[in-house]
């Protein structure tokens, strides 16, 4: 029996946000707030924000959703939307239900294997963002990202 071969596409879905250029960690935090409700204090899930050479927002997607206390991020899945949206930069982001705002280790390991990754693709990780519902932390402003 053979195996039918499929053309893939990019096709955007779900809910659409203006495209906006990314100016600071502040302005990135902004739009990425959009994407959680009253649940950012329920369960972690983690976003991609995908950028173009301007920095301008050209997509974002939901990796993942997990419990209270983690969430898996899939690298490949951040890797496959920065390729299919050609972006040249990508910015992760990822609730803490806890209300805490430092990064754990394994945050900062995830961030790490994202920008090594992302490196091998000449595309830049910009930023890693933890969100609560009282404010962010942004790993690129405390020099957690090494690009």
């Amino acid at each position: 029996m053979q195996t039918q071969l499929k053309e893939l596409k990019v096709v955007p879905t779900g809910n659409t946000f203006e495209s906006v250029k990314i100016m600071s960690s502040k302005n990135a935090e902004t739009v990425i707030r959009q994407f959680y409700f009253e649940d950012i204090d329920i369960y972690e899930s983690c976003f991609i924000l995908l950028l173009n050479r301007a920095n301008r927002t050209v997509g974002y997607a939901k990796i993942s959703q997990g419990g209270v206390a983690c969430t898996v991020v899939d690298t490949k899945i951040i890797m496959k939307y920065a390729v299919d949206t050609l972006a040249s930069a990508i910015i992760l982001a990822h609730n803490h239900p806890s209300g805490e705002l430092r990064p754990s280790a394994e945050d900062k390991h995830l961030t790490n294997r994202v920008a090594e990754a992302a490196k091998i693709l000449e595309v830049t990780l910009m930023d890693h963002i933890i969100i609560t519902s009282d404010g962010y932390t942004s790993m690129a402003d405390e020099g957690l990202i090494n690009v």
